[in-house]
């Protein structure tokens, strides 16, 4: 049976045919070549471009490399979902493929989760995030209105690197659309302790961003009350648990 690997990295792709390869190779330089055991899941989520094709040419390299394919594209959230529950790590890392996130971010991360006493360590571009001022500005918009609705305390949310215990991935309802934007929140819910360090940020390599700025703002407040509505409605398993007492016979 294969040994189980340290850290599952789950990125979801749609037509990044351009930066696979380097992404390949910035997780090889980052985490392989130091003797950390992963496993690298990337999932295709209805590619239209050679994505699929650059994927199945990188695991027949690099053992550790997977792909996952849809024949349609489901969204990000549900994306992540598909590649969480297929990864195998004791812990998840979290990236996305346009390569803004940094690879060599993740052994830091590991090695603050290492140190006990957590189990979400969220990255945080805040003190070099390279994207343009209206990006900033609808960002700065989402984590005000993160802040008042839902009382999220996580400087940067929205950042998508991260390092999760794979018993807590496992459990967020990404197949909720939109979900992957309050994992942290989620996670909180959960009874996650979190740390944030902070991590680096990259202008995009290549390809075009998916999503656009005032859509992304506009669905982002509408999911900020959807998330509202369930954060007011769980009840954590540990605080309901009943007590038998008396006689059961």
């Amino acid at each position: 049976m294969p040994e189980q690997p340290e850290i599952s990295i789950v990125i979801p792709a749609l037509n990044e045919e351009d930066n696979i390869d380097l992404l390949v190779a910035e997780v090889k330089s980052a985490i392989a070549d130091k003797d950390i055991s992963l496993e690298m899941i990337v999932v295709d989520d209805g590619s239209t471009d050679t994505t699929l094709a650059k994927l199945q040419a990188a695991a027949k390299v690099y053992p550790w490399v997977k792909a996952l394919h849809r024949d349609k594209a489901q969204g990000q959230s549900a994306a992540m979902y598909a590649g969480i529950q297929f990864a195998t790590g004791k812990y998840i890392a979290m990236l996305d493929a346009d390569l803004q996130n940094d690879p060599a971010d993740i052994p830091n991360m590991y090695t603050e989760m290492c140190k006990g006493n957590v189990d979400l360590v969220q990255g945080d571009r805040s003190r070099n995030r390279n994207d343009n001022i209206v990006r900033r500005c609808t960002s700065w918009v989402g984590r005000t209105a993160r802040k008042l609705i839902l009382k999220d305390t996580v400087r940067d949310t929205g950042c998508s690197s991260r390092l999760i215990k794979a018993e807590f991935a496992k459990q967020l309802p990404l197949l909720f659309k939109g979900m992957h934007r309050f994992i942290p929140v989620y996670s909180l819910m959960l009874g996650a302790r979190i740390v944030e360090v902070s991590v680096n940020h990259r202008q995009r390599h290549a390809g075009v961003a998916k999503y656009g700025v005032m859509n992304r703002a506009f669905v982002g407040l509408v999911d900020c009350f959807a998330m509202r509505w369930m954060l007011k409605r769980y009840r954590n398993p540990a605080a309901i648990d009943a007590t038998q007492t008396g006689d059961s016979q």
